[in-house]
Order: C-alpha cells, then structure tokens, then sequence
C-alpha cells in the first residue's frame, strides 16, 4: 500500500465501507471466480502444460518415483491406511465408527467430536478413545512403506488425519511428521490448560472406573482433561501450518486411504504445482462427486482428456504401497522391514504406539 494510502486507510467510502473492505471484497469475488473458471477449464491461457510423467500411468508414477528427477515426495493419510492393523475406519458401513456410535444416542455420530458436546457430556468420547487408543497393533505395510520412502530420501513430508500414531511407531522422524488432527500423545485441561502425559491419560481412561473420566489434578480445578485431538471447529496441528510450504516443492504427491471429504485437509491436494504427478490410493474414487474440490481446482482428473498427472489405484492401502514398490524394485526391501519391525514389536511386547 502506498504513502497515501496508508494515510487514508481510516477513510470510508460513500456507501460506508473502508476503501480496504471493498478491495478485500473485491479479490475474494475475483478469487472464486478464478477458481470457478479453472474448475470448468475456462482458464487455458498461456502454453499448455507438458506432463513430466513418460505415461499417465500406476507404471508412469512408479518409474518416475524411481528416477533421479522425484526427490520431494509429500504423502497424505486417513484411517483407510490403519484399518488393517484392526483400526475401524469411520465411514465404512456397518464397521465404521460412526455406526458403531449409536449405541451412545449421539445427536448425530460427528457429535462425538464437538467441544461443545464434548463439554457437556464427555463420556461418550472417553468410552471411544479405548477403542481408538494406541495399543498393541502394529503399522501396516502401508506405514513402512512411507518409512521406506524416508529410508530412500524420498519423504518431504507425510500429513496425517490418524490419531493412533502408528507413524511414530515404524521410526518415521518427527520433522517428517504432520499429525493434522492432533494425538494422544498428550492432553490439557478444559478449564485451566494445565498439559498432561499420554501415560496420565491412559491411566486414568483404562481405570476400573465404570465412567473414567479425565479429571484435572490441579488444586482448585476439576475441568475434563481431554487428549490433544483435533475436534471439528478446532485449529489443525501445531506443526501443520509451518509445513504447508512443502506442498510447493513437492514433486510427487502421494494420498492414501482417506475419503478427503474433511476440510482443509482435503484441499491440500490442490497446493501442489499443476503439473506436479498424484496419486490417489483407495478402495473407491470419493472424489469425483465432491463439488467443493472440483470448484477449488484441488479435484483429481483421472479421466480428463487433458490430464497429464493424476492416477487412481483402486485397491486397499497395502496391496497399492506392496504393488508400487514392486514396480520401483523395492517389493523384496519392504517385505523385509514389515517383518522385521513386527518381529521387534513382538518381541518388545506389541508396544506400538509409544512415543
């Protein structure tokens, strides 16, 4: 902003807006409509964009990762990446979480993870976390996978929805780690904020008690000590926002196991470059019905005359991870991880996740 303007940002316009307010108004109506002409392909100026993919392919993806030229993979998860460690995920029906809820008379099943719900009648939520807590099951060959990815200095960065920390479990560094929806790796009090273990936490949840209840101990103060998960409404991960930057050098993206119906993770997938290769892992196509991701050009375009980058692997998590290693040449190498890290986990007692 200019001298001028600076001197004049207090001034008000005809109508009553601040001259700051109508430019403010004005680039967010230009910013939709940019975004709505590039969701309908209206946007096609300047040169067309070449793919760096040899073939728009699961083979394309999979040569490309293994090439000099794919250093800064960015991979994305949700529950779909654990249900095969004995996680239910929380859309399936029938298994899912969210049916399982009903027994809870939850004013809908998303309740569960609202504060304001949560407040006034936590139990629910605590009779959950037994069911949600990290116990004794192991990561997926999906999580060694991307384990495999750092241990090759692929890994950018690996963005989470999961709570069980199962990441944390195959080794995976921290500064590699995004946990957008939080862990149970620690907790606050509702009222006073006062931090809390995962040890306290767990001690307290798995008590004998018919209704355990996380009680704050802090003389004066008996608020509800809730673990540090991202409940809707709340801000996303301490550490999400440092490492959106990655997404710009990102040269591969990889999305596993999750529906992207939850926002704003589900929009990460547009932050990358618009040439840059993603691929999409998961039981169903989720995304070609959601209209929010195709209006904000974060929508994949796997059967666009004009894609040059997208690929859709419909298969479970590990069978897509075990298949692309195969096509990399480390089918064998991860084959070996998985069994040794569950041999040590065994061996260890089955501890995952431990921080």
């Amino acid at each position: 902003m200019s001298d001028k303007g600076n001197q004049d940002s207090d001034a008000k316009s005809k109508d009553g807006k601040s001259e700051e307010s109508k430019s403010s108004s004005a680039s967010g109506v230009d910013g939709l409509a940019s975004a709505f002409m590039k969701s309908l392909n209206l946007d096609k100026e300047g040169p067309k964009l070449e793919s760096v993919l040899d073939e728009v392919s699961f083979e394309g993806i999979a040569k490309f990762i293994a090439s000099d030229k794919c250093k800064k993979i960015i991979t994305m998860a949700g529950a779909g990446i654990s249900t095969s460690a004995g996680i239910p995920d929380f859309r399936s029906p029938g298994s899912g979480l969210y049916d399982n809820l009903e027994k809870y008379n939850l004013p809908n099943p998303q309740a569960i993870f609202y504060l304001d719900y949560f407040d006034e009648n936590p139990e629910p939520f605590f009779v959950l976390c037994k069911e949600l807590w990290p116990g004794t099951v192991k990561p997926t060959p999906c999580h060694y996978f991307i384990r495999l990815l750092e241990r090759k200095k692929k890994l950018l960065t690996h963005f989470t929805q999961n709570i069980d920390t199962l990441e944390r479990t195959t080794g995976l560094s921290d500064d590699k780690l995004v946990e957008a929806h939080g862990s149970f790796k620690s907790g606050h009090c509702r009222l006073c904020k006062e931090k809390y273990s995962q040890d306290w936490l767990k001690e307290k949840i798995f008590s004998d008690e018919k209704s355990p209840i996380p009680k704050c101990e802090k003389e004066g103060c008996e608020g509800v000590v809730k673990p540090d998960i991202v409940f809707f409404g709340e801000s996303l991960g301490s550490n999400f926002l440092t490492h959106i930057k990655d997404f710009d050098e990102c040269d591969c993206l990889i999305v596993m196991g999750t529906s992207l119906v939850v926002q704003p993770f589900a929009s990460l997938t547009g932050r990358v470059k618009e040439d840059t290769p993603r691929l999409y892992i998961n039981l169903e196509d989720s995304t070609k019905n959601d209209f929010l991701a195709q209006l904000y050009g974060s929508g994949f375009n796997f059967d666009g005359d004009d894609n040059i980058r997208d690929v859709f692997k419909q298969s479970t998590c590990d069978d897509g991870c075990y298949a692309l290693a195969d096509l990399i040449g480390w089918g064998d190498e991860l084959r070996a991880l998985v069994k040794e890290e569950h041999a040590r986990l065994d061996k260890e007692g089955g501890a995952a996740g431990k921080l």
